[in-house]
């Protein structure tokens, strides 16, 4: 797999030009973004939340962590993290563990953090833990747009 499916369809509905980048297999953001020599800053990485009545998908940097709290505070509900099932079954055209944070190629409510905002350039997993996603900053900013931006991040 390059690019999952659904991820694949969304983006080319958007009209969001891509790139694909094939690495060795990592098990985390932060191992992803030192094997292809980009800022962990720079690479977005999704996180999903469970909530009363669903889910919300969590943008961060691959720098920084989700801060429940914080996300709670901004829907005016508690959230936790989602089982790995739970991803599984949500992210079905995907390997176990890697989360696209494209929330809206999925129907998850989606909430980014602010400090993804206007950087030149953004990385994230394609669906797998050999590819990731390349976009202009300006298209991510586009792309997430309509979605709620809050701080909801802190330092590993």
């Amino acid at each position: 797999m390059t690019i999952s499916g659904a991820l694949h369809q969304y983006l080319n509905r958007a009209g969001i030009p891509y790139e694909v980048t094939l690495h060795e297999r990592t098990h985390c953001a932060l191992q992803t973004a030192r094997s292809v020599s980009i800022s962990a800053d720079a690479l977005a990485k999704g996180v999903l939340l469970r909530r009363a009545n669903g889910y919300v998908l969590a943008i961060v940097p691959a720098s920084r962590q989700v801060r429940l709290e914080d996300v709670g505070s901004c829907l005016h509900e508690p959230v936790c993290l989602a089982t790995e099932t739970e991803v599984s079954e949500l992210f079905d055209d995907c390997e176990t563990g890697s989360v696209p944070p494209i929330g809206e190629a999925y129907g998850v409510q989606t909430i980014v953090d602010e400090r993804l905002e206007g950087l030149s350039d953004i990385y994230f997993e394609a669906g797998d833990h050999y590819s990731l996603v390349h976009i202009r900053g300006l298209d991510f900013d586009e792309l997430t747009a309509d979605i709620l931006h809050a701080q909801i991040s802190t330092h590993h």
